[in-house]
């Protein structure tokens, strides 16, 4: 079978130019006009070699996306495609997990390397820490692996616990804290709750975390980090996210 492909992207001229531009390479490509259409074919069809994904959409955006590809295979193949390309959002991605990170407009040959690099790439090997159990996990530009172990007892319905393993192989065990003044201040701006037990405290502890081993190249000291304020930037994340959590 040939290599399938998924392009998440909500032009649809775009999708059409990537979609010619790879079948004429011999893949098998697929399309989704946003985010959360993508996330539904990527889960019901499964088999994907990898995704070709568009940072700015209606909706979730190509970030939120891509955190929940790798939520549900942590092995995904994202190459992030976007005509709005900094650093900064370029840094935000590769932490993430994209594989490439592409600007548009893109010639053919642009795009058709960049899958190919993707596919190039390994896939990761897991974890001594997560072969016991089907864990979550994100490796940091500067080679930290995070493993979201929060479904672990004994915790709060505020905190958040992860392992980390450092680019030498030593592994920390971390707790991180969401204080009642940040979920009191997200419901006043939104006007919709968020317990501390919703998924999106979980993805905003991870990108606490995320941020400090890439700032510091070190765990925290005392094994514990506190998210005491929001950046504004992730109100509109949080107003979308879903009630369920």
């Amino acid at each position: 079978m040939r290599n399938r492909i998924l392009i998440i992207d909500d032009e649809q001229n775009i999708r059409r130019m990537m979609r010619l531009t790879l079948e004429t390479a011999g893949y098998e490509v697929d399309e989704a006009a946003n985010g959360e259409e993508g996330l539904t074919l990527y889960g019901d069809a499964g088999g994907w070699a990898a995704v070709v994904l568009d940072q700015k959409m209606p909706g979730i955006d190509g970030l939120e996306t891509l955190r929940r590809l790798k939520t549900h295979d942590a092995n995904a193949r994202v190459v992030m495609a976007t005509a709005y390309a900094s650093i900064e959002l370029a840094v935000d991605a590769m932490k993430l997990g994209a594989t490439d990170f592409v600007r548009k407009p893109m010639t053919p040959e642009v795009l058709r390397n960049a899958v190919a690099a993707a596919l190039a790439k390994p896939l990761a090997e897991p974890s001594a820490a997560a072969q016991t159990q089907p864990l979550i996990q994100t490796v940091t530009m500067n080679g930290f692996t995070i493993v979201d172990d929060s479904e672990s007892p004994s915790l709060e319905e505020n905190q958040r616990r992860f392992i980390v393993l450092s680019p030498a192989g030593e592994e920390h065990h971390l707790l991180v804290e969401i204080e009642s003044e940040v979920i009191a201040y997200v419901e006043r701006m939104i006007n919709r709750r968020l317990p501390g037990d919703n998924s999106f405290w979980t993805a905003q502890a991870q990108r606490l975390l995320s941020d400090f081993l890439w700032n510091e190249g070190q765990p925290p000291p005392m094994r514990r980090l506190v998210l005491r304020h929001l950046d504004a930037d992730r109100l509109p994340v949080a107003a979308r996210w879903g009630a369920a959590g």
